[in-house]
């Protein structure tokens, strides 16, 4: 994902631990607005750092954002919001998002691993959804209820070889008939090969999808071990 809008300082009004693996900051950031578009993402930039990275906004209300963070083993935002980050301030960018619901859609699909639930989350808020969710053990009653069709599934095991396993079970779907609109966010090598699927095995037309790699498994992140 990439942003080139010019990031307005903010402030961490609040951290909520949600899981040993998702931690949930609130920002107020003066002249932020939201694009309104379901998925949209701001970049972070965090005290210390001059490099940023990415996050879905969970939900937002004026310029208050709420953005939940995944805990990898490591990493520039996992190390600052790990710890006591409340009363910090940040840099964030006005949003961009790529989520384009057909109007023709008779159906909507969502596939997502931790780092894509928070736009899965926010889109079931605002339609009917079937939706697939790679999450560990724990999530689902943690996590904010999400509205549709859910099924959650655990990732790998550390030590198996694979990062995450959602582009096999993406694979695999039955889709449902008719004009429709696919969502998917997870690690970025597997996004390419579902691409790939959709576009030449499945048929869809690229406006029939929106396929997006949040992270690099190539680059060795995992999630911290509960």
């Amino acid at each position: 994902m990439s942003h080139r809008t010019a990031p307005l300082p903010g402030r961490v009004t609040s951290r909520r631990e949600l899981t040993a693996h998702l931690v949930r900051l609130e920002v107020e950031v003066p002249g932020w607005h939201s694009s309104g578009v379901l998925d949209e993402w701001v970049a972070l930039t965090v005290p210390g750092q001059y490099q940023t990275r990415y996050y879905t906004v969970r939900d937002v209300e004026g310029e208050r954002l709420v953005l939940d963070v995944v805990i990898h083993d490591e990493g520039l935002v996992t190390t600052w919001a790990a710890g006591d980050c409340v009363g910090d301030q940040v840099l964030v960018s006005l949003p961009q998002g790529s989520f384009a619901l057909p109007d023709d859609a008779g159906w909507l699909v969502l596939a997502a691993d931790l780092t894509g639930l928070p736009a899965v989350a926010r889109i079931a808020a605002h339609h009917r959804v079937t939706a697939y969710v790679e999450a560990p053990a724990g999530t689902e009653v943690a996590y904010d209820p999400i509205a549709g069709e859910v099924t959650w599934v655990e990732p790998p095991a550390h030590g198996s070889g694979q990062t995450s396993a959602l582009a096999d079970l993406v694979s695999g779907l039955t889709w449902p008939a008719g004009p429709g609109y696919f969502w998917m966010a997870g690690e970025s090598a597997q996004m390419r090969e579902i691409r790939k699927h959709l576009r030449h095995e499945v048929g869809f037309e690229t406006t029939r999808f929106d396929v997006m790699g949040y992270w690099s498994g190539a680059r060795g992140r995992r999630l911290r071990a509960s």
